[in-house]
């Protein structure tokens, strides 16, 4: 396992289209079980990482009664399941711990019981994948948001200066190749820190623009 590789992808932001609202009565918002198991099968590997449930534990149970909007009442069971999941990744490995909580009709306890182990295994999951990296919903935990949003590609000064450039071999002036030049103010300021070669490699060609259009209004003059 290449983890040189691999920190990459974790250091990356969280794309914001996996972020969702939080449910009606619930706080924050979330990634869902679905991306972040997708996002450790493509960052690992389908057989680069695993998981283990280490605890299983009803904590809740109980039968309560309710009232309908027709005023009638009805039976409703909940239960609460408790959850630890340990995830394992190469020679690594972390833990995450959850609730889940089901209900429904008492002759469906089998279902309200799956309900809650099925929610409190994901989150425990969710929980676990998450101090592995921002994509893991790590991103939410920093009220800035400032590490969920899209990576900008990093600066490309060879095509930047290329571009500029061609836009000084268009100019028919001095005078339109020297407003040309300030127009690129930001991205020359780029080119610079970026690559001392790139930004010499532009300033001799701004020069060698003007020369020629010196020369040429020269000899028109």
């Amino acid at each position: 396992m290449d983890w040189k590789d691999i920190a990459v992808e974790l250091n990356k932001k969280l794309d914001p289209a996996a972020v969702k609202p939080a449910p009606q009565g619930k706080f924050g918002d979330y990634v869902d079980g679905y991306h972040v198991v997708s996002e450790a099968n493509r960052i690992f590997g389908n057989g680069g990482w695993s998981y283990e449930i280490t605890r299983l534990a009803e904590t809740h149970r109980a039968e309560v009664t309710l009232r309908g909007k027709d005023g009638s009442t009805y039976q409703q069971a909940r239960v609460s399941y408790l959850c630890t999941v340990k995830v394992h990744v190469g020679d690594t490995f972390k833990e995450g711990s959850a609730v889940g909580m089901g209900s429904g009709k008492p002759d469906n306890l089998g279902d309200v019981i799956e309900s809650a182990v099925k929610e409190a295994e994901t989150d425990a999951l969710k929980r676990a994948l998450r101090t592995y990296g921002n994509t893991f919903g790590l991103a939410l935990y920093d009220k800035s948001r400032g590490n969920a949003g899209h990576d900008l590609p990093p600066f490309d000064a060879v095509a930047a200066t290329n571009r500029i450039i061609a836009k000084l071999e268009k100019q028919t002036t001095l005078e339109a190749v020297d407003a040309a030049w300030k127009e690129e103010a930001d991205a020359r300021g780029d080119i610079k820190d970026a690559s001392q070669e790139q930004y010499d490699r532009l300033a001799a060609n701004a020069g060698r623009v003007k020369k020629s259009l010196a020369e040429k209004e020269a000899a028109h003059g």
